[in-house]
């Protein structure tokens, strides 16, 4: 008999312990989906295009990225995919868009490519 009275305050000890963690954890969930959503309101991302002005070397790629932002007072980002760096500008919905940027990006960066991708909308 007095092993059934400990075993069932146990199990309702732990089921008290458990419930509050649960809900603790919860909570927690709750807050981090809260802010999830409200960073995906503020930073949209879609299809889009960008056109990436060079792939290779760090060294090379920061000279790339500082030539454009000086030449076309915009900015550009560098973006780390091992073991390279890419350059890429624009945030374009259609490929017509980014293909007439691309001409004038040319006259500068002869390597320049139209790239389908994510974009912020």
């Amino acid at each position: 008999m007095n092993i059934n009275k400990t075993l069932l305050a146990s199990l309702f000890l732990g089921f008290i312990f458990t419930s509050t963690l649960c809900g603790q954890e919860s909570r927690k969930i709750t807050t981090v989906l809260a802010k999830k959503v409200e960073y995906n309101k503020n930073n949209p991302i879609g299809k889009g295009y960008k056109i990436q002005l060079f792939y290779g070397g760090e060294t090379m790629a920061y000279r790339i990225k500082n030539e454009y932002q000086i030449e076309f007072n915009e900015v550009a980002e560098i973006k780390y995919e091992n073991p390279d760096f890419a350059i890429r500008v624009g945030n374009f919905l259609t490929q017509i868009e980014a293909d007439r940027a691309l001409l004038i990006i040319k006259e500068k960066f002869t390597g320049a490519v139209v790239l389908k991708t994510e974009i912020k909308l």
